[in-house]
């Protein structure tokens, strides 16, 4: 049911409110242009800055708007369990497909606190969990043998791996098994990391351009990686430019381009410098998304 590309869904503003109506239309866009699953209210959505009641106001706006055509991930992480289960239980009641769930940010829990903390969400509903695993962010990193003790609980099913270590996906079929959904966290690496046994992404990228990469999940996942890496390689200068600064702001500027959404985001972040305007806009062009 969760594979293939999965945008991170941005959270659209409008003068500094959330744009529910752009929200709204952008679900349409990623159905029409064949993304296989919505992921909002993740890093790229915003959480960080975003109030527990626009938290649950977009996580429930999507789910209606997508009205079970394709698989809606909801994030639902914090560094606060009790937070986390709060996120996990509404999403759940709203009708979302999974959560997402990070390794808790900042305050640094051992592997034991981990398994602690993801049993604990585990317990609380019945949702299944992808865990987010991106120690850049969260300054934690799960091992692939806690992934597996957690990988033993009925309900965890998965992880968005945003290690950028490929060889993480063969250590992890041997902890948490074959089934264990693999899903990648970043985009340059997401054509290698299918190609070691993950069966998806949770795309930034795929804001600006969900059918290049719903094509190239669709090919990996047929075993076509030549045509596939072709289509990364359209792609690629656009990954990386969208990465030149914090990737949300990269991909809502690439999505004002495209006439999808305003650039507008909330401190402290702030929006793009005209140099990597420049290069998001040459990004696009190789890509063959603007003239």
């Amino acid at each position: 049911m969760f594979k293939g590309s999965m945008p991170a869904l941005v959270t659209p503003f409008k003068d500094g409110a959330v744009d529910f109506d752009t929200l709204k239309k952008l679900v349409e866009w990623h159905i029409a242009q064949g993304s296989h699953g919505l992921v909002p209210v993740g890093t790229t959505g915003e959480s960080p800055t975003l109030s527990h009641t626009e938290h649950e106001a977009v996580v429930d706006c999507v789910v209606q708007a997508v009205a079970g055509r394709i698989p809606v991930i909801a994030g639902a992480g914090s560094n606060n369990t009790a937070e986390a289960i709060r996120f996990m239980q509404f999403a759940q009641r709203v009708g979302a497909n999974a959560a997402l769930v990070v390794t808790p940010y900042y305050n640094k829990p051992t592997q034991a606190g981990l398994i602690a903390h993801f049993t604990m969400l585990h317990d609380c509903c019945d949702l299944p969990i992808i865990i987010y695993n991106i120690p850049g962010r969260s300054a934690v990193d799960m091992s692939p043998a806690t992934m597996g003790e957690l990988a033993k609980l009925e309900r965890i099913i998965g992880v968005k791996d945003a290690t950028g270590d490929l060889a993480r996906v063969c250590a992890q079929r041997i902890t948490c098994g074959p089934d264990f959904l693999q899903i990648s966290g970043e985009d340059g690496t997401a054509h290698g990391f299918n190609a070691q046994g993950g069966v998806g992404c949770i795309s930034v990228t795929a804001n600006a351009a969900p059918r290049l990469c719903a094509d190239l999940q669709e090919a990996t996942l047929a075993g076509d990686y030549a045509t596939a890496l072709a289509i990364q390689d359209r792609l690629m200068p656009l990954h990386q430019a969208i990465f030149t600064e914090p990737g949300v702001c990269g991909a809502k500027y690439a999505m004002q381009r495209l006439g999808l959404c305003s650039d507008e985001v909330r401190t402290p972040l702030l929006p793009l410098t005209p140099e990597t305007r420049a290069k998001v806009d040459a990004g696009l062009r190789h890509a063959g998304l603007l003239n």
